[in-house]
């Protein structure tokens, strides 16, 4: 994967729903999960949930902490 593609999807911004404004990396677990068994959006913020949700359930989110951009 490229890194690139990796750092934009955890600093991608929620758009819509009850964690908007969060950080991808930042969604909590069960709400990806959600995602997974109802089905991801269409398109590249689908495609970066999924990636969230796999980050997730393999355990790498700390390791990827770091890598968030600030606020602000």
């Amino acid at each position: 994967m490229d890194e690139k593609l990796l750092v934009e999807a955890i600093n991608q911004t929620m758009p819509f729903g009850k964690y908007a404004g969060r950080k991808l990396l930042e969604l909590p677990e069960p709400y990806l999960v959600w995602f997974h068994s109802k089905g991801f959006p269409q398109g590249k913020l689908g495609q970066q949930l999924a990636l969230m949700y796999e980050i997730k359930l393999n355990g790498l989110e700390g390791m990827l902490k770091p890598l968030l951009v600030p606020k602000g």
